[in-house]
């Protein structure tokens, strides 16, 4: 049977209430009695703390772990959960806004993460199944765990890992009563550079924890708030794939940019958010827990400046290349062409909420068996408001002339671009408005789950206990694309919708500041006021008001409505593992999860010349081209799992994982949405029927086999521990689009018309001849494998000042075989997977002493692919990053804090490029944000 020799910390933690898993405790009470008058009074407070308990979640863990311990409720001093857990081996993250969102592990990114709150499926405020972690206040976060090895008993999803996050337990609190309040606030030292942004914000939280009713009754309310100013300069260069041309002379065809943007990113973010928990415990038989979780997020945020497109199509000049591209060099139209300068004022703004709860009953007969009943629920609402206004210089806005007009540019690889514009568009008298358009896509995401656990506790020397269970889940996902447009981005508008002429009320001259000051200046323009002209132009002209269906001819939109619905039973087995292989201990589990999923979408079908239904959207436009078309499929997995620890020493310790993993595609890659074209038969006279989509309701989950086997030391005399894990995961496919050949749609269960009357003309359409365009899974898999080592040291042993001093270190490796082509950089290019950074390391050096408290925090990343968001999303290679975050503290002894925060300490940007660096894509920064302020707590 394992022993474990502890530190005196950690006994001294012991004493005052911090609980291990079951089978750990169990091995220190037989071994090491641990009593208050035995051990030294030792008070630990702060970031040191932290680091200890989550040492002994890993240590004593069933599964290989990575944990983020905080020393009370409200003490983690990150602005998001996302951003403590990229402090763990192996975990990165991909900063929106400068601040950590979504997380990757182990080279895998966010589509392959499963998350839970305590212990429960939560959902999206999108189409994706990656969470958003800055949803997650810190300071209402009591634990982050991460599995990177899977068991029976968690719910499947978790291909690259596991995060489950918890909110405090009050029966749990050391103290009877607990109180903490925060305020800080911020400034962004970047924001003076774009126009409107606000330098300064705030955070606030409190939380209370009590327990009564000689200590059955438990209760736990939190409440933060965060408002913070958003803040970016960014250069977009957008993907070198739109055409292939001589542009030098030298009868060499070069790869053309679509062209680039320059813009200044501003607003403001706002969350809100909400923990309450009742925990009654009436005797030791029976416990009763009902926890909630709400969160509100708006991000009010604009993006302004230039868009350049469509270079191939203007009159190029004076080219530079380089490598096969042109990177610089000047480009001119007479107006008549499609290559254009234009001023964008979007609005990117996006609203989310969510709300999470549930009601937990346990009870046990005092022996050996327990059971556990779990009722849950997981909401999530997102609002992308995705409006906009384009705006391009005239000699004649009444007969639409558009003036000449010429560039200069030279793209300078990883920083911004030189370019200069030869017209002034800042002139009200030149500067018309083409176009306005409001595309806003609404994301509702449901889920009630029912869970019923057991545990038998056996008497026996190889199987400690039986745990099995069921689970069934009910998800929904539904989205609503809408769309109000006036005017076209190229060619002239209709005649109802002239150019409108701006007025100096609307208006103001926007200067570039920061890494793109000298830039030209533009016009900010007022959006409701743009919609105000519209208005009055479309009523002038016997038309509107602006989202009427006579003001918006391309449906597109209609297909990326639609719902999907997902119902999961999942039943599992597995035993407890506790025995000897000789006079070595082992522990661990063994067991199997099987998995029933029945999908299915409703979405709309284009059949096309107003043969389908009358479908109106939520701007009021209004299509009968489309019909509703509903299909999906059912299967079951069986998931095989196991995890056995050999403890060598009562410090040393050997993991052995294997598992069969799966996870479910993005839920709204699942849509049955297609669009639809007709053209030539192979039969004269004759039309077929084409179908083209990225979604599919058939597809199947992500597989993989994953195999872990670690080494862990835990220092005895000091607290510290040194780790080295080996992992290697088997993904068995992947999904891409795909083009289908001939397709036969009915028996595809696709509705398809017999005959169409096109200009007058009626033809029949054959349903079996023409293409598909859908997502599959494909037989593409292949293997991900890789090292991570962790070091952590306490300085203890150092005289008196200097024992203060600690250490944490990771540094993960990850290789893997599995590519992807692209066409972004003008060529055909293999790309390795998306998010997988060869290279990780994080870093944390700490000290504190008598109140003092500090640390620096370094995380680094090599380059790796992900996608970039421009005029639309386009994957793009990464460069590598290092960011630095620095913290210190003081707390005197009445419960009263200082704090001091840098996060991003060297003005850190985003970079990213394509194939090569010298292909610019996004040069993003997002500035320094300090942090100052008090906590007290009691």
């Amino acid at each position: 049977m394992p022993t474990f020799k502890l530190s005196t910390v950690t006994l001294a933690l012991l004493a005052s209430g911090l609980t291990f898993p079951c089978y750990a405790v169990e091995k220190v009470n037989d071994k090491q009695a641990i009593e208050d008058d035995e051990i030294e009074v030792i008070e630990v407070k702060g970031f040191k703390t932290s680091v200890i308990k989550s040492l002994n979640s890993k240590r004593f863990a069933d599964t290989v772990t990575e944990t983020i311990s905080a020393d009370d409720l409200g003490a983690l001093p990150d602005v998001s959960i996302a951003d403590a857990l990229t402090r763990l081996p192996g975990v990165t993250a991909v900063r929106t806004g400068g601040q950590a969102s979504g997380l990757n592990i182990r080279g895998l990114d966010g589509a392959f993460v499963q998350a839970t709150l305590n212990g429960r499926e939560q959902v999206t405020t999108g189409g994706s199944r990656a969470i958003e972690f800055d949803q997650y206040p810190s300071e209402l976060i009591n634990q982050a765990q991460v599995y990177k090895s899977q068991k029976a008993s968690l719910i499947e999803g978790g291909v690259a890992g596991s995060v489950e996050l918890k909110t405090a337990d009050p029966l749990q609190a050391a103290k009877e009563h607990n109180f903490s309040v925060n305020l800080r606030g911020s400034f962004n030292d970047s924001a003076g550079d774009i126009a409107d942004a606000e330098e300064f914000g705030n955070r606030l939280s409190f939380s209370y924890q009590g327990k009564f009713l000689e200590e059955t009754l438990g209760v736990a309310v939190g409440y933060a708030h965060l408002y913070q100013p958003y803040v970016s300069n960014q250069f977009i260069g957008l993907r070198f794939n739109d055409a292939k041309m001589d542009v030098n002379g030298d009868g060499v065809d070069e790869s053309i940019s679509e062209g680039f943007e320059m813009q200044q990113k501003g607003g403001t973010d706002t969350r809100d958010g909400y923990m309450g928990a009742i925990h009654w415990q009436p005797s030791d038989n029976l416990s009763i827990k009902g926890d909630l979780f709400h969160s509100k997020f708006d991000s009010e945020n604009y993006a302004r400046g230039f868009r350049v497109k469509h270079l191939k199509n203007g009159n190029i000049s004076d080219a530079t290349v380089d490598n096969g591209s042109m990177t610089g060099g000047t480009v001119s139209t007479d107006g008549t062409d499609n290559f254009a300068v234009f001023v964008v004022n979007d609005n990117d703004s996006k609203k989310s909420e969510l709300t999470s709860g549930a009601i937990n009953v346990e009870w046990n007969n005092g022996e050996n068996l327990t059971i556990a009943a779990d009722i849950s629920y997981s909401s999530a609402d997102g609002e992308f408001v995705n409006g906009g206004t384009r705006a391009v210089v005239y000699d004649d806005m009444g007969n639409q002339i558009r003036s000449a007009e010429s560039i200069s540019y030279q793209l300078n690889g990883l920083n911004p671009a030189d370019v200069n514009f030869s017209e002034d568009y800042t002139n009200t008298n030149t500067l018309g408005l083409r176009e306005v358009g409001m595309w806003p896509y609404d994301q509702q995401n449901e889920l009630m789950a029912y869970k019923l656990d057991i545990n038998y506790q056996l008497d026996n020397d190889f199987i400690s206990s039986i745990d099995f269970g069921v689970r069934y889940s009910q998800r929904q996902f539904d989205a609503q694309r809408s769309q109000a447009g006036y005017g076209s981005e190229f060619g002239n508008n209709p005649d109802h919708m002239p150019v409108i002429k701006l007025t100096d009320d609307m208006v103001s001259v926007v200067d570039f500041g920061g890494n793109l000051s000298g830039y030209p200046s533009f016009l900010k323009i007022d959006f409701d006021k743009a919609v105000d002209l519209v208005n009055a132009e479309l009523a002038a002209n016997g038309q509107g008001p602006f989202t009427p269906t006579q003001n918006w001819e391309n449906n597109w939109t209609m297909i990326q409505s639609g719902s999907v619905n997902e119902d999961v039973l999942a039943g599992y087995i597995q035993a407890n593992l506790d025995f000897e292989i000789g006079s070595l201990p082992v522990t661990g589990n063994i067991g199997v999860r099987v998995v029933n999923t029945d999908q299915s979408s409703d979405g709309l079908q284009q059949v096309g010349f107003g043969l389908g239904e009358e479908i109106v959207d939520g701007k009021g436009v209004v299509s009968t081209d489309y019909i509703h078309h509903t299909s999906g499929k059912e299967y079951t997995d069986y998931l095989p799992s196991l995890n056995l620890n050999f403890h060598l020493t009562d410090n040393d310790q050997i993991r052995i994982a294997a598992a069969s993993v799966m996870a479910r595609p993005p839920i709204d890659k699942l849509k049955s949405g297609v669009g639809s074209w007709y053209d030539d038969s192979a039969t004269p006279g004759h039309k077929k029927y084409n179908a083209w989509g990225n979604t599919s309701p058939l597809l199947d989950p992500f597989y993989a086999d994953q195999f872990d086997i670690s080494y862990e030391r835990y220092f005895s005399d000091t607290e510290g521990a040194f780790a080295l894990a080996l992992f290697y995961k088997n993904i068995k496919s992947f999904i891409n689009d795909f083009t289908i050949q001939p397709y036969d749609f009915v028996e595809g269960g696709f509705i398809v018309p017999d005959t169409v009357v096109i200009d007058g003309v009626e033809y029949p359409v054959e349903k079996n001849e023409g293409q598909y365009q859908t997502a599959v899974n494909n037989d593409n898999g292949g293997y991900i494998r890789g090292v991570e080592v962790t070091y952590t040291q306490m300085f203890d042993f150092l005289p008196d000042a200097f024992s203060g001093l600690g250490f944490m270190g990771s540094y993960s490796y990850s290789d893997s075989e599995v590519e992807f082509e692209t066409d972004l950089s003008g060529d055909s290019l293999s790309i390795p997977l998306p998010g997988l950074s060869e290279h990780v390391a994080n870093t944390t050096l700490f000290y504190g002493y008598e109140g003092f408290d500090t640390r620096i925090s370094m995380r680094y990343r090599s380059d790796y692919v992900s996608e970039q968001v421009a005029v639309e999303s386009q994957l793009a290679f990464f460069d590598s990053e290092t960011i630095f975050d620095y913290q210190a503290s003081y707390a005197f002894d009445n419960g009263l804090k200082m704090l001091f925060q840098v996060n991003n300490l060297t003005d850190e940007a985003n970079k990213t490029y394509f194939g090569e660096p010298h292909q610019t894509g996004t040069i993003q920064s997002f500035g320094r944000q300090y942090y100052m302020g008090v906590s007290y707590s009691m």
